[in-house]
């Protein structure tokens, strides 16, 4: 889950910084030409920067991936042990109960044992 954070974190960062540059370079007294030569290699670097983020969210998506799929092998397994003891016990009782009529009679509520 941390990791997940992490990842999160270093993308919004990525993204605010990309942002924040392209108004910086709007907004900043600067010549026109001087402002499109600045843009234009801010542009060439986009595609870069879209590979790198991709590439971050691809490893991500398949952590998070692995992670759930370990947690559901595991929840599995803690489900098929708890219920392998219960059909355990169930069974026990059962056998506990046909060979034994008076602790039948004994798990029977008192209303019905006084008739």
């Amino acid at each position: 889950m941390a990791k997940h954070h992490s990842g999160s974190f270093f993308n919004g960062i990525l993204l605010g910084s990309t942002v924040g540059a392209v108004v910086g370079l709007l907004v900043a007294p600067r010549t026109g030409k001087e402002t499109r030569r600045i843009l234009k290699k801010s542009a060439e670097a986009l595609p870069e920067l879209a590979e790198d983020l991709s590439s971050t969210l691809n490893l991500h998506t398949h952590n998070l991936s692995h992670t759930a799929r370990q947690r559901w092998q595991e929840t599995l397994e803690r489900l098929q042990t708890a219920i392998a003891a219960g059909v355990e016990v169930s069974q026990a009782t059962t056998a506990d109960l046909n060979h034994k009529p008076e602790a039948a009679a004994e798990t029977q509520p008192l209303s019905e044992r006084a008739s």
